[in-house]
């Protein structure tokens, strides 16, 4: 399942979300493609996706959930990627 959290990450002068799966990378990767956001949007275990692409990638199938529930839903995948300190 793709899911996405809601806007609420600041960088940029925007407001981001996060794009995940918790089924697979390439479930994520494909869903990204169709969606046209690009490559360079991946970041470890999900893609940041700007406040103004929310709507669309719900509308495109995405699940919204709270960022609590889609960090857990990686975990319990086996997907997520900590970053390296």
């Amino acid at each position: 399942m793709i899911l996405i959290d809601p806007p609420a990450w600041p960088a940029w002068d925007r407001v981001w979300s996060h794009l995940a799966s918790d089924v697979s990378y390439d479930e994520l990767h494909e869903f990204a493609r169709q969606a046209g956001i690009p490559a360079r949007g991946f970041d470890r275990d999900h893609y940041d996706v700007p406040s103004d692409q929310y709507d669309a990638l719900v509308a495109a199938g995405a699940v919204p959930v709270s960022s609590r529930v889609l960090v857990r839903r990686l975990i319990e995948a086996g997907l997520r990627r900590r970053k390296e300190h």
